[in-house]
């Protein structure tokens, strides 16, 4: 069994789960280590994607109910979260609860690096960010550490 699922199973047995699977094992963009660290912490309890990703990659949305692992830069397991609400909106009608509750500073700080990142990632897909994209919105609590 590899470390990712070691992980998972200690989990579900602290909790007394079973047939229980998480969605993904990943890494928080491209500060995997700082993100990751923020998750456990407490700090960082959501997260934003690209929807025309998930449509381009024919990736399901994430549902409310899914558990998901988080992994540092050395693709290691860190915390478990469980998403609590997805919504999706333009990337300029996000809201500021939502940007300040992703923990990586003020409401323009969250703009920046997310208009940095999006302008880094869809040029790989032949996508161009537009702040009129679609975002998935995903609200999480992280279930372990405790």
């Amino acid at each position: 069994m590899n470390k990712i699922d070691t992980y998972w199973h200690q989990y579900c047995e602290m909790e007394g789960l079973s047939n229980i699977r998480y969605t993904e094992a990943f890494q928080f963009g491209a500060k995997a280590d700082w993100l990751a660290s923020l998750v456990v912490a407490g700090t960082k309890t959501a997260t934003c994607s690209s929807f025309p990703l998930y449509e381009l990659e024919g990736e399901p949305l994430p549902k409310v109910g899914d558990y998901q692992i988080v992994l540092n830069s050395q693709d290691e397991p860190v915390a478990i979260i469980k998403t609590y609400s997805i919504e999706v909106y333009p990337f300029n009608e996000v809201p500021v609860d939502f940007a300040l509750a992703e923990g990586e500073g003020s409401y323009e700080e969250w703009k920046e690096a997310h208009i940095a990142f999006f302008g880094r990632i869809l040029p790989e897909y032949e996508l161009t960010f537009t702040e009129e994209m679609l975002t998935v919105c995903d609200r999480f609590e992280k279930v372990y550490p405790k």
